[in-house]
């Protein structure tokens, strides 16, 4: 009984691995139907979401059988509860790939993104996929300095966040209103996507310390403490 419990635990973990690589490939998958304007691509994004909602849904149903079967305490429940919490973010991460495509979708067959901004939101798409896939491999494998570093790589984001805004407020931006709103948009989706990836992150350094990841970081010597002061957490 106790080993076929166990199993259910270790089925909850791939679940969440399944759904953090899923929405990583979406991400990647919205920004380059977005910049190509791809019509097809947006809309494979877009009913792809279906899956991963579908593994959030099984995922909750099974917790909550094992705490209602088992009751579990200590370690097993903070996995539990912990794992609930993880599949939420990677829920809402994959709506936000699914905006991405939407947007896309939207100003087909014309691109939402002016040429002048291709890189940046070219590389706001890779880093927010390379996020989700430390995500995966912090649920994997359990560690927790992999974990505490993306809030460090998350800085990344928020400075090209920042470069973004930069451009929308600059006197020589003329590509109109609707543009604008678009791109604001758009940047707000990879923050907040790079935000889901590092608060799966934090999660997992609570399931395996029972301590929270902030509460880490402070005890840090100072020397070696990451830096921190994501605009967007």
């Amino acid at each position: 009984m106790r080993d076929a419990y166990h199993e259910e635990l270790d089925s909850i973990g791939d679940g969440l691995v399944e759904m953090a690589r899923l929405v990583g490939s979406a991400i990647g998958r919205a920004t380059t139907a977005m910049l190509d304007a791809d019509l097809k691509l947006a809309e494979s994004v877009i009913e792809g979401d279906k899956k991963v909602d579908e593994l959030q849904h099984d995922l909750e149903a099974r917790a909550i059988a094992l705490l209602a079967r088992q009751q579990p305490v200590a370690t097993d429940l903070r996995i539990v509860v912990t794992s609930l919490r993880m599949s939420a973010d990677l829920e809402r991460s994959g709506d936000l790939a699914q905006h991405v495509a939407k947007l896309a979708r939207l100003r087909f067959p014309d691109r939402a993104v002016p040429h002048d901004l291709h890189a940046t939101i070219l590389e706001m798409g890779q880093l927010a996929q390379r996020l989700m896939a430390k995500a995966a491999e912090v649920i994997i494998t359990k560690d927790v300095d992999l974990a505490l570093q993306l809030e460090t790589d998350d800085d990344e984001m928020d400075l090209l966040h920042r470069t973004l805004f930069q451009h929308l407020i600059d006197d020589r931006w003329k590509h109109g209103i609707e543009t604008a709103v678009d791109v604001t948009l758009l940047g707000r989706y990879y923050e907040r996507f790079a935000d889901h990836a590092v608060a799966v992150a934090k999660r997992v350094v609570f399931l395996v310390t029972g301590e929270h990841a902030d509460n880490l970081q402070q005890d840090l010597p100072t020397e070696i403490q990451p830096v921190t002061g994501s605009e967007g957490a």
